[in-house]
Order: structure tokens, then sequence, then C-alpha cells
């Protein structure tokens, strides 16, 4: 399975590269690269509002209980449980956060069934033009730099241990990651592999 973050790395290239190959998680913006995912996920009510319930989308769609309340005009999206920040959460009702539409997008990936999650658009920095996303900022809440080294980035390495304990492989395929705990690996030597 591959989960598309929104990173300033993630290309329409490298998402047609998984296209027919594996199983695809988009995670919030990364579905208008990858309309034919498998899964839409995204965390923020107010991003499913701002998208409209992205009612392009025809795969699954999730999102976590913060949004509870505020989707009511988009019952097709199934709410999980937020159920606490660390680790990754065995329950499929339910996600660990992590802080951040990635990490919990992995875990969704593991109720899903996936023994081994590729991941592209994880950068976990801003690019050299100071891009915190493909498509720009978000011109409604724009990412701080330091969120992803203060936020985002310490809950990982706690996930990673819980993943390797039950057997789930991670590979990060994002050229230039921050994101240092999973192995790495170009995303056509990771495809390859797969075969």
């Amino acid at each position: 399975m591959v989960c598309l973050g929104g990173g300033p790395s993630l290309t329409q290239a490298q998402v047609d590269l998984v296209r027919g190959r594996a199983r695809v998680i988009a995670v919030n913006d990364a579905y208008r690269l990858a309309p034919w995912a498998e899964v839409l996920y995204a965390c923020d009510w107010r991003w499913w509002r701002k998208a409209g319930g992205a009612p392009d989308f025809a795969g699954l769609k999730v999102t976590l209980s913060n949004s509870r309340g505020h989707l009511d005009a988009y019952p097709d999206i199934e709410i999980l449980e937020n159920t606490g920040t660390e680790g990754l959460e065995r329950d499929p009702g339910g996600l660990r956060t992590g802080r951040n539409g990635g990490y919990q997008a992995i875990n969704l990936a593991v109720h899903l069934g996936a023994a081994r999650v590729l991941l592209l658009g994880y950068d976990m920095k801003p690019d050299a033009c100071g891009r915190t996303h493909w498509f720009g900022d978000h011109a409604d809440w724009p990412t701080r730099a330091q969120v992803f080294e203060t936020v985002m980035l310490p809950h990982f390495p706690g996930l990673a241990r819980e993943l390797e304990a039950v057997g789930v492989a991670v590979v990060n395929c994002t050229p230039d990651s921050a994101l240092e705990a999973f192995d790495k690996l170009p995303l056509e030597r990771a495809l390859a592999d797969c075969v």
C-alpha cells in the first residue's frame, strides 16, 4: 500500500508510477493527483468543508472523530475515533494521531491489511523555496516550518517500533525526507521489490 502525503516533493510522475501497482491512500489534497485512489483520508473538518466533502472522489472517505458534528452534510465520510497521540491503534474503529494526517494514514493502512507501506510526499520539512506542500500552502491555515520538527516528527519513532512488532514494514520513498524513523528507498526500487 502507498500513502501519499502532501509534502512539496510529491509529483504527478511519482503518483503515476504507483497507479495500478499498489493500493493507495491519498492524504488531503493528494487525492487531486490520485483521484483513482482507494481511500481519501483527512483529519481536519476545515479541509473537508473547503473540499465540499470531495464529491468527485469515488473511493472510501475517512476522517477522525474531531470532525464529528462539523461534517453532517457529508454522510459518506467514515469517522474513526481519536484514541490518543502515540503508537499504533489496533482497533479498526480508531486511529492514533501522531499529531498529523500522514501518521494517521499509516495507521489506517494497517487497518486495511497492509503488510508493507510505501510513503511518498512525507518530506516533513519545507523545500528549498520554503514550500510546505506540493500545491503551495493552505491559504486559510498555513503550516509553520517548525511544526514538523517540534510537533510531528517526535511521534514517528514509537510508531515505527510498534509497526515492526506487528510485522508491518514501512519504506519512506520521499526524496530528501526529514523523516528518519523508517528505511528509505527510491520509489522505483521499492516498487520493484513488490513484484
